[in-house]
């Protein structure tokens, strides 16, 4: 199934629901870590400062949110509070070294270099896909008449996406074209990761029959 058939099933159950606000919640908590190891301690930027305590706050913001649905043992990230617990983890660690592996070969770089370079190629998918999700995800929510709510992570991700756009055109005149490849990456990564959550929910309903 695709994401915006799977959507309705997750939010129509409060436990799934829960685990999937817990899964978005570690995905943002990772790309701020990746924002936050990839700063040179010299150099950073306050757009690298301003992004990566935002995603912070998306994390936060998200976990509080699992409230919202009654229930209340989300409490951690431990693989039995998440959807496709493996994937998920995996899904933002495989992007950075697919475009690790493309700019090393392409571009040659390396070091503090590379790092940044990563930095702005992967957040830029993230934040392409960031501008799709989370309007997919509030428009179920409403249809749900649900009491959780997105709108504030959707104003700030739009406002991240212009950022890394204009932080690309710095860093390179072919810079769409490096862009479109992150994003090939992680289109392939994010086919997956809908699969693999769609096999996440097949398990938790066939337990509970």
């Amino acid at each position: 199934m695709e994401l915006n058939e799977l959507l309705p099933l997750i939010i129509a159950d409060n436990h799934l629901h829960a685990k999937w606000l817990n899964t978005l919640s570690l995905m943002e908590n990772t790309g701020a870590r990746k924002i936050s190891a990839s700063e040179d301690p010299e150099t950073v930027t306050y757009i690298i400062l301003k992004h990566a305590a935002e995603e912070h706050r998306h994390a936060f913001y998200l976990k509080k949110q699992i409230e919202k649905t009654g229930i209340d043992n989300c409490t951690t990230y431990a693989s039995k509070y998440l959807l496709a617990p493996a994937y998920s983890r995996y899904y933002l660690n495989q992007l950075d070294i697919d475009v690790c592996r493309y700019l090393k070969k392409e571009l040659g770089l390396a070091g503090k270099e590379l790092r940044f370079a990563a930095y702005l190629l992967v957040t830029y998918a993230i934040e392409v896909r960031a501008d799709e999700l989370y309007p997919i995800y509030q428009e179920a929510l409403e249809n749900a008449g649900s009491k959780v709510n997105v709108k504030s992570i959707i104003l700030e991700e739009e406002g991240h996406l212009e950022e890394m756009i204009n932080q690309l055109k710095s860093f390179s005149p072919d810079w769409e074209s490096h862009a479109a490849k992150a994003v090939e990456f992680e289109s392939r990564l994010f086919n997956k990761w809908v699969m693999a959550l769609d096999e996440s929910l097949q398990f938790s309903v066939g337990s509970l029959l």
